[in-house]
């Protein structure tokens, strides 16, 4: 029940902290209707605070803090954005709160989704960079302790794509802030990631030809199944290890035979600029590309008009030039460029996560292998590099997890086992420290369950044994 002594309209901004609050409502049981939203049903009743902070003059951060009246789990958690993420996720607000936890969105300083608000707005950069969900969560956090007279538990963060990105920030920069963190498909190398799909956009308009259309996409996929699907042991569609497949795209190329089913050599070149992890050659380090097996996604990069956040990142972030084209791109030039300026405001690569781990941090980050979007290479990559710093896999794993879903899309989606709960094996390694070894994923079509997978936590993979194989049990979790 409500505590009587510090209802909803009472509620107040920490002392000192730059801001006001701009609404506070009971919302009674049932559906709720955001502004310019689909309604959410089935909700409880709850306490909802709508605030704007404004920890530097320039900024203007909107957050809205989720107090449920009843069944409170005693534990906070802060949720993430996608994209350039000018809006409040109310979606995971809502499945938080049904959840029983007070829930906590930030829209990271700006309205809309375009990355026009960065153009001469460093201060927003930064906003949007890691700033807001910092403020956001202190904010949180205090109105938590008015709310229901004692502070929470724990506290809690779940984002994918940008709100994994956001979570990686908060443990590199803020290890305080959360004790467990849910980073899915982090955009981690943000820049990476837009100078990447620069790339394979030069690649993509190189010829009349060169371009990947439905047709190329599917004889790419097909070829890349062929050659690396039965690996795991099992020929189901997906790809269990990607990194391993060795595919080039050559073998499609149109001879003089003339099969339906084959690539020009314009578009040879495309796929082969997707797969690719050139060097960024100011720090050596790959800038990962896209996997065996996400060739169905491809669109988003490799279609006729380049990723709209990478043309964005460049436009607005980059150049500070809104009539900058992309034409004008140079990979060699411009992706250290990107790097080296943003030095970790929107990247989150900082592999020094020791103070987040003395503090008894827990961090489960999981990727899609077929991601079309996000480069999966990103996030082995940055988990290695942890361990490079920490100093061994073993010290790592106490502490920090990664989880690659084969067949995977973007966050969600794909062929694979796409449907998963982090957040309950992530509660029961902070609270009961039982670390997840792997963890149930099941794939749906038509509203049934018609496969089962483990995910394994990496390096492992999962290895086919024996028996049905739509069927956890018949895989176990294997070094590869």
């Amino acid at each position: 029940s409500l505590a009587a002594d510090s209802p909803c309209d009472a509620l107040r901004l920490p002392v000192g902290m730059r801001g006001e609050i701009l609404q506070r409502q009971v919302v009674s049981a049932g559906t709720f209707q955001p502004e310019g939203g689909p309604a959410l049903q089935g909700l409880p009743a709850f306490c909802r605070v709508v605030a704007a902070l404004h920890p530097v003059p320039q900024s203007d951060i909107r957050i809205e803090v989720w107090l449920p009246l009843a069944g409170w789990n005693s534990r906070f958690l802060g949720v993430g954005n996608g994209g350039f993420s000018g809006s409040i996720s109310y979606a995971a607000l809502a499945d938080g709160l049904k959840r029983g936890y007070a829930t906590a969105s930030t829209n990271t300083g700006h309205e809309g989704g375009s990355g026009r608000f960065a153009l001469g707005q460093p201060q927003k950069v930064i906003d949007f960079g890691y700033r807001a969900v910092h403020e956001m969560t202190g904010a949180a956090k205090h109105l938590v302790r008015q709310f229901y007279q004692r502070a929470a538990r724990h506290a809690y963060w779940n984002g994918c794509s940008a709100g994994g990105r956001q979570g990686l920030q908060s443990a590199q920069r803020y290890p305080q802030d959360y004790d467990g963190i849910v980073a899915g498909a982090p955009a981690l190398d943000w820049t990476g990631r837009a100078s990447s799909a620069l790339r394979v956009a030069a690649a993509a308009r190189a010829t009349n030809d060169a371009a990947l259309d439905a047709a190329a996409l599917n004889t790419l996929r097909a070829g890349a199944l062929a050659a690396c699907d039965a690996a795991d042991g099992v020929a189901d569609g997906v790809i269990a290890d990607p990194p391993h497949c060795r595919f080039d795209p050559g073998v499609l190329q149109c001879g003089a035979g003339g099969a339906a089913a084959c690539l020009s050599p314009a578009q040879v070149a495309t796929a082969r600029a997707i797969y690719s992890s050139p060097v960024n050659p100011a720090t050596g380090r790959s800038i990962t590309g896209l996997f065996p097996g996400s060739e169905a996604g491809w669109s988003t990069w490799a279609g006729v008009a380049p990723f709209g956040t990478a043309v964005d990142h460049f436009r607005y972030i980059v150049k500070g030039d809104a009539n900058w084209s992309p034409v004008a791109f140079d990979f060699d030039r411009e992706a250290p460029l990107a790097e080296s300026q943003d030095a970790n405001t929107i990247n989150a690569m900082n592999p020094d996560l020791r103070a987040f781990f003395q503090r008894g941090g827990k961090l489960i980050q999981y990727h899609g292998w077929s991601d079309p979007q996000i480069s999966p290479g990103a996030s082995p990559q940055y988990y290695e590099s942890v361990v490079q710093r920490i100093g061994s896999l073993e010290a790592v794993k106490r502490s920090h997890r990664l989880f690659m879903v084969p067949g995977m899309a973007h966050c969600a989606g794909g062929d694979g086992a796409d449907r998963f709960d982090m957040l309950p094996a992530l509660e029961n390694w902070v609270e009961r420290g039982i670390a997840p070894e792997q963890v149930p994923a099941r794939r749906e079509r038509e509203g049934r369950v018609d496969r089962t997978r483990p995910l394994c936590a990496y390096p492992a993979v999962p290895q086919y044994m024996q028996g049905n194989a739509d069927d956890a049990g018949s895989f176990r979790c294997v070094m590869p």
